[in-house]
């Protein structure tokens, strides 16, 4: 059993895939094998991880994440082997709970028979309108795949299975928050989560589809406008449920939220096992499950300072920082940034981070006290609505908005106005 409790992404074909997103950071671990390579996990090896997890687990749930590139091309008989395996070896009374992350092109209605009588809960990835995600999202032959993931989506519930939507923020997408959301609510699936899409060349350079800070700020505070004016209790998000959560004395389940990492291993299609998700290099592979069991792995020097390094390694202006609680200074990846004082190591979206926890703040913490006080999801919108109704009585284009940014209401809020 390891000292603490720990979660693994499996990835049982590694970074193949059916589509070709250009923003995609993971393809580009293909190159670190030998070519030609077999980018599946033997039965021995998924037979070897299923045990040894459960093993590590303190239960009486144990959470199975399947990840890629795209797991479902490893094919449906795998994760019928995956589901046997994980029944031979749990525990009486325990349980297995199973998650695939997937693009939905290959669910046609085995796959969504399977995955409902399996009780597998799916993350399927679309990008909001049919336009942004075909710009990013295409099958190897260049063409869009939208109405392939909305078809995914609608099959899928179909069988009983409402799917959690990823979506990305690019530079492009984080100029259309109010179409994005409002597609991906129209699907009802009750669950959005967004993934704010950072990427850097070779070279260093942050890639051109990466959402700057104030870019990806603007995004979440027009969300989250649109969020609890017309859908509370409708629709989940999931970074809106995660800064309740904290704000409420919980800890947030998010690991770029948390304080330190390293809790959350990668295993490779060939047992190999490495740091984060976003560290799958050769410099941080910290062994493989044939030689070490995971329950070790996750302890192992090298891994346990990875993890601390999050906390040890933030700027002082990360130490200060009134949303220290809410962000912890976000993913690691992303900490290439200059603090004010020019120290290294801040947040590339730093001050999108802060404009958004200064906006939702106030709102989300009267949200979160009108349902203690027991008021419906329409009770507490209505209550908001006048309340904002109120604020912008009497105030015309050119006063001060009301949101106190200090700007004019025509250059801030006014396009937002009740």
């Amino acid at each position: 059993m390891a000292s603490e409790p720990f979660v693994v992404m499996a990835k049982p074909v590694g970074p193949l895939c059916n589509l070709k997103c250009s923003y995609c950071y993971y393809l580009e671990t293909e190159h670190f094998y030998e070519s030609p390579h077999q980018f599946r996990m033997p039965d021995s090896v998924l037979e070897l991880y299923v045990r040894q997890y459960i093993a590590a687990s303190p239960g009486p749930i144990v959470p199975f994440t399947w990840h890629g590139g795209e797991p479902t091309l490893a094919g449906l008989d795998f994760y019928r082997l995956a589901v046997n395996l994980q029944k031979r070896y749990l525990p009486e009374g325990w349980r297995c709970w199973n998650n695939l992350q997937t693009n939905g092109i290959l669910l046609d209605d085995a796959w969504c028979s399977f995955l409902a009588d399996a009780r597998f809960d799916v993350g399927l990835s679309i990008d909001g309108t049919g336009w942004l995600h075909d710009k990013y999202r295409k099958d190897h032959s260049g063409n869009g795949t939208y109405e392939r993931a909305v078809a995914a989506v609608r099959r899928l519930q179909a069988h009983g299975i409402q799917p959690d939507l990823l979506c990305t923020v690019t530079s492009a997408t984080a100029k259309e928050p109010i179409a994005i959301y409002r597609a991906l609510r129209d699907l009802n699936t009750g669950w959005v989560q967004f993934i704010p899409i950072v990427r850097r060349t070779t070279d260093g350079q942050v890639a051109a589809e990466s959402v700057t800070g104030e870019e990806y700020g603007y995004f979440l505070c027009t969300v989250f406008d649109e969020w609890i004016r017309h859908d509370l209790g409708r629709l989940d998000m999931q970074l809106f449920a995660e800064m309740a959560l904290v704000w409420s004395g919980g800890t947030a389940s998010l690991c770029w939220m948390a304080p330190t990492c390293g809790r959350v291993l990668i295993v490779e299609h060939d047992g190999g096992v490495y740091s984060c998700d976003h560290f799958v290099t050769p410099d941080h592979r910290i062994g493989d499950i044939e030689t070490s069991p995971l329950s070790t792995l996750v302890d192992v020097p090298v891994q346990r300072r990875f993890g601390n390094d999050k906390r040890t390694r933030l700027p002082e202006q990360c130490r200060f920082c009134a949303w220290l609680e809410i962000c912890n200074g976000g993913c690691p990846k992303d900490r290439f940034a200059l603090a004010e004082n020019g120290e290294s190591g801040l947040n590339y979206l730093c001050g999108g981070f802060r404009q958004f926890f200064t906006h939702a703040e106030q709102p989300l913490r009267q949200i979160m006290q009108l349902r203690k006080r027991g008021l419906t999801p329409n009770a507490i919108m209505a209550e908001l609505r006048a309340e904002s109704l109120a604020r912008w009585r009497g105030v015309g284009r050119n006063d001060p908005c009301p949101c106190g940014s200090g700007r004019k209401a025509k250059h801030c809020c006014w396009s937002k106005r009740p």
